[in-house]
């Protein structure tokens, strides 16, 4: 259902720190002309979790207004609250949406039976297709390969984001799910491996700045195409490495602000990025070929 490039698209703020909807609507007409696969809002790279409800909801219907049907757009409503996640989720269920991407609760370090009955409440709780979203490294807690697999057998549940960046884990799912089972890479490094291990695409902080170079690379990658994918996922890896030098979406955010296309302000508890790392930043635009505002 959805393939390729995802981007967990940023949510802009203005001075007076509201969502900038002109920036918003900007931000998606430019991957809708430069061949976005599809978008994620409201994830960790959109600060969610500096949202407050009304705001979230109002994000995601004015995202999918925005969208017009023109690329799919999966909903992040993922929260440390089953109640909370499935409320969330029923409130932007008749925006348009086409999925949810659900965290692993986040603090609470829920076992394994405790993260495999909160995905299937809010999987059972919902008429829209959900993708679990395994990130270790924010989280605190794993989403192991047989929890997976339970999860994989419920009707709802469409696919997973794995975010180990681990390809021995994809390995390890792929073994116990069935092959109609959606795999995305949460991980912007291992894009290339990752599809060419039968991963089926990515929900990229990367393609926020070059998503014709990303949706690229997951077509080439699914192609079989190795030699020019791998030329471009070289381009490509000094911008990774600089878009998380600082937590993401601090660098992401300060990246597009030199496009032109947007402000870089954040919420707190983000704070602006360091100047130390804008040399680093401009130097890996340049590599993957961004053209900065000020050298247009």
């Amino acid at each position: 259902m959805f393939k390729g490039s995802l981007v967990a698209l940023v949510t802009p703020f203005d001075e007076q720190n509201r969502v900038d909807y002109a920036a918003l609507k900007r931000l998606i007409e430019f991957h809708v002309s430069e061949g976005s696969n599809g978008f994620v809002i409201a994830g960790t790279t959109g600060e969610a979790a500096t949202l407050a409800r009304s705001e979230h909801v109002d994000l995601i219907s004015r995202a999918v207004e925005f969208v017009d049907g023109r690329l799919p757009v999966i909903a992040g409503t993922g929260s440390n609250s089953t109640a909370q996640t499935i409320d969330l989720s029923l409130a932007v269920a008749d925006s348009g949406i086409d999925a949810y991407l659900l965290v692993v609760p986040y603090y609470n370090k829920p076992v394994q039976e405790g993260m495999y009955r909160h995905f299937s409440a809010v999987a059972d709780a919902v008429s829209k297709p959900v993708v679990v979203y395994n990130v270790p490294g924010r989280t605190s807690s794993d989403l192991l390969p047989e929890t997976v697999a339970r999860l994989a057998a419920h009707e709802n549940i469409l696919g997973i984001k794995e975010a180990t960046g681990d390809i021995e884990r994809l390995r390890q799912i792929q073994a116990v799910v069935d092959e109609d089972f959606m795999l995305y890479s949460g991980d912007d490094f291992t894009v290339l491996p990752f599809i060419e291990q039968g991963g089926h695409g990515v929900v990229t902080v990367s393609g926020n700045v070059v998503p014709a170079a990303m949706a690229r690379l997951c077509s080439l990658a699914a192609s079989g195409d190795h030699a020019q994918a791998q030329a471009l996922d070289d381009s490509l890896q000094a911008l990774n490495k600089s878009l998380f030098v600082e937590s993401n979406p601090i660098p992401v955010k300060w990246a597009l602000s030199q496009m032109g296309l947007m402000s870089p302000d954040l919420r707190l508890p983000l704070t602006t990025f360091n100047e130390q790392y804008h040399n680093e930043m401009r130097a890996a635009l340049a590599m993957a070929g961004v053209q900065l505002e000020n050298e247009q």
